[in-house]
């Protein structure tokens, strides 16, 4: 994990395991670090919920409503797993100062990515409820 990302932690949380952290289709716009443990990616399907990811420590998850300025929900739920995640909660309003003093072409390149991201996630759920 990038040391530079302990500098925005505003506040640190612990799940158990199961426990919703972020529920899809919610609207929020907190991006959260996982400091220890794991949790999993989960998207509602016609199928029924499927696990597409599984985030361990180091990683940061809810920056695609962030970074879609808050405009958009929550694209799939975060589900703690294998026991207790502790979670840093980062601060948005720094976050959004040190991104606005972005080149808006850099803004523009991450805004893209975020819809490819996006999409790709998308594109999965709808192979794997296929099969």
């Amino acid at each position: 994990m990038h040391p530079a990302l302990h500098l925005y932690i505003v506040e640190e949380t612990t799940y158990s395991d199961g426990e919703v952290i972020i529920e899809e289709g919610s609207q929020g716009s907190w991006i959260y670090l996982i400091l220890e443990g794991s949790a999993k990616v989960k998207k509602r399907t016609p199928k029924g919920t499927i696990t597409i990811d599984i985030l361990r420590e180091g990683e940061i998850f809810g920056e695609m409503v962030f970074l879609e300025g808050g405009k958009s929900s929550r694209s799939a739920s975060i589900v703690a797993a294998e026991g207790q995640v502790r979670v840093g909660l980062l601060d948005t309003h720094k976050l959004i100062d040190d991104y606005e003093a972005l080149p808006s072409e850099l803004k523009t390149l991450i805004s893209s990515l975020m819809l490819k991201l996006r999409n790709t996630t998308s594109k999965v759920c709808s192979i794997i409820v296929a099969k």
